[in-house]
């Protein structure tokens, strides 16, 4: 692994949501990050602060996921991160967290939000996984986060889960490809959790979010933690022998 044993972690899309969760909790657990931002640089940098408080590093870098155009750049900035901040020239754990969110029925979804999420959630996580292969180290792992709509179908939600389903066979082909590099590969399911994701519709919306508590087994929504914790877990070495799986966190909806 890297020179001081120190493992760490490349997570997307971590200046909020359940990225930065994820960060924290890998935080907790003495893994230092790699944060990313698409705009927010201020709410990345209170990320780095945050993890430097719980006693790890972390450096935050400005990245598009839907700009393939911008990966070798961005690839060339993971190195210098490494070397400057860890003296390694590898990291261990990937989260491929970035993502948008677009509601819009079957009917009156348009091609650019087709696109936008197509480029940010599976053309982009392909890609600029692959250019990073190179860089994570042989036994590390990688996490890729899809939806409970991938699975259940709710109206509106056409395009995006598309995209979540595409990812969850992405992630069995990735496992398969990179086992004998002994990195495992999975995808975690969130359900729906109470962030500003797609306008905060869960969290801010009573209605919304009393529907989907009532439709869940453990009577609530889910909360960022329930999440980060969960990818955290899955990265620990308990788990190291889980490999090409879909788990769903999501309070047992839908069942």
């Amino acid at each position: 692994m890297t020179n001081n044993k120190t493992k760490i972690a490349l997570v997307t899309g971590s200046s909020r949501g359940l990225g930065k969760n994820s960060a924290l909790s890998l935080a907790k657990k003495g893994v230092d990050a790699i944060v990313t931002y698409h705009s927010n640089h201020e709410e990345a940098n209170n990320v780095v602060s945050a993890i430097a408080e719980s006693g790890a590093k972390a450096v935050a870098l400005q990245l598009d996921t839907s700009n393939t155009k911008t990966f070798d750049g961005f690839v060339e900035q993971i190195k210098h991160s490494l070397q400057d901040k860890w003296q390694t020239e590898h990291f261990d754990f990937l989260v491929n967290n970035a993502g948008i969110g677009v509601y819009a029925s079957f009917a009156e979804t348009t091609e650019d939000d087709f696109d936008r999420l197509m480029n940010t959630h599976v053309k982009g996580v392909f890609f600029l996984t692959q250019k990073r292969l190179p860089l994570i180290n042989d036994g590390g792992r990688i996490v890729n986060i899809s939806s409970g709509l991938a699975h259940f179908a709710l109206p509106g939600y056409a395009a995006y889960a598309t995209m979540k389903g595409a990812m969850e066979v992405l992630t069995r082909y990735m496992a398969k490809e990179l086992g004998s590099r002994q990195i495992a590969v999975n995808v975690v399911a969130p359900g729906a959790i109470e962030t500003d994701f797609g306008g905060g519709a869960v969290r801010d919306n009573p209605e919304i979010n009393s529907f989907m508590a009532s439709q869940t087994a453990l009577g609530r929504v889910g909360l960022p933690d329930d999440i980060g914790r969960a990818i955290a877990s899955l990265l620990s070495e308990e788990n190291r022998w889980v490999n090409g799986q879909r788990i769903e966190v999501s309070g047992g909806m839908f069942l």
